[in-house]
């Protein structure tokens, strides 16, 4: 079941061009178009209202989005405003559409109730403008296992000491006994963990000079149902990392955007910034690279997880101190699963 009165990343807005991108989001096949004089990008159900053809092996005209089978064109807000030799358009000749917006490089979309989607509530993240101070390459994974997998590999880092040994990890004693502080949100929640005098990681060394012994946080931000911000680094040991971590060092930002695609299969969007050598081209791809190399091995991990999970279901599955975050998430997620459940009974016919 999933969120659905929530704004979602559908795409990075470099992925919508000039042909029609469709994507399935929370079980809805969706079409995404740039209108050709505007420019903004529009989405609509990918099934035309005449065959139920899919939309996406269309074309972008001048009106709008032209079907690929009969040459019927829908408007950015789905209605028919052409039908090939009918010169009567009927009323209901129309597709469902849904609010999209563009910001932060990012096209987000709202797949419940229209009315209630407030462009207020998109997560922002204005690091993606700020290319000078935060330059970042960005990217998005087909992962075979539920975003809420993915989510929870993020709210428990004491992972990365054995799955990314090579890159981000470090010592695993640093990270089981690192100090962590989880405040729960109504929507989501903070925590920010901190490694104290810890052996630099391998992503760390290769990116800028350290010393043998650093302070190193994870600082992270879950915004239900799908966002999460996350801000890391180091510097050497007793500078005071605690209390000002804008100090030269390592740093960098990452943004995850977790969209469902089925029950057990999601699209993952993140990028990269690089906090230090901002001017150098290189640095920012060494850390793309590095962090590509970290987040595929999440992905390994997690798509066998989810095949487990599918084959032997969650019977006999234990927390343990390190799901403190992963479960104050999880009860986040319920909460507006249940609200949303509440709201619709009340308005069912009868209830």
């Amino acid at each position: 079941m999933f969120v659905k009165n929530a704004w979602y990343v559908a795409a990075w807005a470099s992925e919508v061009e000039a042909a029609p991108f469709s994507r399935t989001l929370c079980g809805v096949p969706v079409v995404l178009f740039r209108h050709p004089g505007s420019g903004k990008v529009a989405a609509l159900l990918d099934r035309c209202c005449h065959r139920g053809t899919p939309l996406r092996f269309g074309q972008v005209v001048p009106e709008g989005l032209e079907c690929g089978y009969h040459g019927m064109v829908f408007d950015a807000a789905g209605a028919c405003v052409r039908i090939p030799g009918q010169a009567s358009i009927p009323p209901k000749a129309r597709v469902q559409s849904f609010p999209v917006v563009e910001q932060d490089e990012l096209v987000w979309i709202w797949l419940g109730e229209p009315e209630q989607a407030d462009p207020a509530r998109i997560v922002s993240y204005p690091f993606h403008n700020d290319h000078a101070a935060w330059p970042h390459k960005c990217q998005v994974y087909h992962v075979k296992a539920s975003s809420m997998l993915l989510v929870d590999n993020l709210m428990d880092l004491t992972h990365l000491a054995f799955v990314h040994k090579n890159t981000i990890g470090g010592n695993p004693k640093a990270h089981v006994e690192a100090s962590m502080t989880v405040t729960p949100a109504d929507d989501g929640l903070h925590f920010i963990r901190w490694l104290m005098d810890s052996a630099p990681p391998p992503t760390y060394t290769k990116a800028v000079s350290l010393a043998d012994r650093i302070d190193r946080w994870m600082e992270f931000q879950y915004i239900a149902p799908g966002a999460v911000l996350q801000w890391t680094g180091g510097i050497d040991s007793g500078k005071g990392a605690v209390e000002n971590r804008d100090q030269p060092g390592f740093s960098l930002r990452i943004f995850h955007g977790l969209t469902p695609e089925t029950e057990t299969t999601c699209f993952y969007f993140w990028s990269a910034a690089n906090g230090y050598r901002q001017d150098d081209p290189a640095a920012t791809d060494a850390l793309f690279h590095e962090i590509d190399t970290a987040f595929r091995e999440d992905k390994a991990i997690v798509e066998a997880q989810q095949a487990m999970l599918i084959d032997r279901g969650e019977q006999g599955l234990i927390d343990i101190v390190s799901d403190a975050a992963r479960i104050h998430m999880r009860r986040a997620v319920k909460r507006m699963i249940a609200a949303e459940n509440q709201a619709e009974a009340g308005h069912t016919p009868g209830a």
